[in-house]
């Protein structure tokens, strides 16, 4: 029963309709997931994807959320439990070929999830 009532606190942080593929952000997500809040940063900093930018971006969004007075968690303490990125609307566009064909090209985007928790 002491169990229940000791519930370990989650914030999330969310990007939507970031303009990049989900399958690049998925990349980038994998190498953070369950790391320390400052191993995650430095793992960031120093990776050459351009997915990088915008989940550092969130990263830092989502550590903000937790010092938020009602959260009240320590921000040295924090490890990023659960990532995920869902495909956002994909803007189609063509491209004209030969013989008056054309053909598609989908530019997708991504919504990212991050999620952070005290260890």
């Amino acid at each position: 029963m002491a169990d229940k009532d000791k519930e370990v606190k989650e914030v999330r942080a969310i990007a939507k309709y970031i303009r990049m593929s989900p399958k690049k952000v998925a990349i980038v997500l994998d190498l953070i997931r369950n790391k320390s809040v400052k191993e995650a940063k430095a793992i960031l900093e120093f990776t050459n994807k351009d997915a990088v930018y915008p989940v550092a971006k969130l990263l830092k969004s989502a550590i903000a959320n937790a010092e938020y007075p009602g959260n009240d968690l320590d921000v040295n303490r924090l490890y990023v439990s659960e990532t995920y990125v869902g495909p956002g609307p994909i803007l189609k566009r063509m491209q004209p070929h030969a013989k008056g064909r054309a053909f598609r090209i989908n530019k997708r985007s991504s919504h990212i999830t991050l999620k952070v928790k005290e260890r």
